[in-house]
């Protein structure tokens, strides 16, 4: 009886390697691309002349999954800037539907400054933005500028979560 439940022990154990170590290291989780990187070639950043950035777009995202991986990479990230007539941190972005369905998609992005800057991460998020498929459309998301200055602390913004409908 106690050889049964010893190989029982070692099948369940090679088992659960298997299964959680076959992701490897790179694989699986959360990995938001907060360094800046990008998996994705239809990601990249942009500078404009205030000093924010375009952060990446591509990549595994909070909530994985396939679905939530595709609707990433189908966003590019235009540009992120400060707006002083609205007072709003605002990223312009395109949604590029490669498929023959037509889809709505959600989109979350954040707002952030270089290490050991004053910049509090800032979230903005857009439902419902229709897309056709085999088509694209631009959206703007924006959020309200908490700061005092002119915005220029704030250097980076990335697509958090993406998804379809």
């Amino acid at each position: 009886m106690k050889i049964r439940h010893v190989r029982a022990i070692a099948v369940f154990g090679i088992a659960l390697v298997a299964l959680t170590g076959a992701r490897g290291s790179g694989g699986g989780g959360c990995d938001n691309n907060s360094s800046g990187s990008s998996s994705s070639s239809s990601g990249g950043s942009h500078s404009d002349s205030d000093g924010t950035s375009g952060g990446s777009s591509g990549g595994s995202l909070p909530g994985g999954g396939s679905g939530a991986d595709k609707a990433a990479r189908d966003v590019t990230i235009d540009e992120c800037t400060y707006d002083p007539a609205t007072k709003n941190l605002v990223a312009r972005i395109t949604v590029n539907n490669s498929d023959m369905m037509d889809y709505d998609y959600s989109v979350t992005m954040k707002f952030t400054g270089g290490a050991g800057g004053t910049a509090t991460p800032a979230t903005a998020m857009k439902s419902g933005i229709a897309v056709a498929g085999g088509a694209s459309a631009s959206a703007e998301l924006t959020t309200p500028y908490i700061g005092s200055g002119d915005g220029s602390e704030y250097t980076k913004c990335e697509v958090t979560r993406a998804s379809r409908f």
